[in-house]
């Protein structure tokens, strides 16, 4: 199916009218992309057949969020991410009688868990994390704390290199062909929705953690994500960007050092 620009801005406005949601601020590229793979996979030959339907079908319209959204995620992803949060990060916050946590864009929540792992092994008990992301539908899965078991081999060879000091398969219990997350790393985690393009803060926090989230975002609505962040931040807080993002070039760059660049881990110094 052929889709031109001017479609997809008046597709994008229309959405927003009709749900809510504001795509307009994200990637051209990405965006089209993924409303051409949207179309073949509803098999939608007419640029006015997928307007139509998805303005009139809610149901249809929360497949398209799942489709327009990236959810590529797996838990302890990027290994040498987590072991310099444990290393760099976790003892400073360990000092402070209670933190909290912000991981922005959870999709499906394996890294939430992945962070709720590790702060147990680190002592850091006191702590609570928000895993907010703007599909529901996503966010419901995360609760469930259910995953392949499948992955789970993948998932262990990558917290054996991030560092973990137990048994991974401690941390859940195995069921028919399901892997059940253990309720002690659930216990200090809340999920719920939250749009990074219209949201605003609500809360502070001692560490930030969104990443692979920004690169499908154009400039303007990275730098006003980026504004929120800083405004979200507590004085000296963390902020953890994915490994192709950076503060480089943002009107805050100023306003935080490096404390791993490599893993593109940064405290706010002002």
């Amino acid at each position: 199916m052929e889709i031109t620009d001017k479609e997809i801005i008046l597709l994008l406005y229309q959405v927003k009218k009709r749900y809510g949601y504001d795509f307009s601020n994200y990637s051209e590229a990405s965006i089209k992309r993924r409303i051409i793979r949207f179309c073949e996979i509803h098999r939608f030959g007419q640029f006015f057949d997928l307007k139509h339907h998805l303005l009139n079908e809610p149901e249809l319209f929360a497949d398209f969020v799942l489709q327009i959204t990236v959810n590529v995620t797996e838990m302890f992803r990027d290994p040498g991410f987590f072991k310099s949060l444990k290393e760099k990060v976790f003892p400073i916050l360990a000092t402070y009688s209670h933190c909290k946590i912000w991981h922005a864009g959870c999709s499906t929540g394996e890294e939430v868990y992945s962070m709720s792992i590790f702060l147990k092994e680190s002592g850091l008990f006191k702590t609570t994390i928000y895993g907010t992301d703007l599909n529901p539908e996503v966010l419901k899965q995360a609760r469930e704390g259910v995953y392949s078991m499948k992955l789970m081999k993948e998932y262990t060879t990558n917290y054996i290199k991030a560092g973990g000091i137990s048994s991974f398969s401690d941390y859940y219990t195995a069921q028919y062909d399901m892997s059940i997350l253990n309720g002690d790393i659930k216990k200090n985690i809340v999920f719920s929705q939250h749009n990074l393009v219209s949201d605003g803060s609500f809360n502070e926090f001692n560490l930030i953690v969104c990443r692979n989230v920004l690169i499908y975002f154009n400039k303007q609505l990275q730098e006003r994500v980026l504004n929120l962040f800083y405004e979200s931040l507590a004085p000296f807080g963390y902020l953890a960007l994915g490994s192709k993002e950076s503060l480089q070039f943002s009107s805050l760059e100023s306003k935080f050092e490096p404390v791993d660049k490599n893993e593109k881990i940064y405290k706010k110094i002002a």
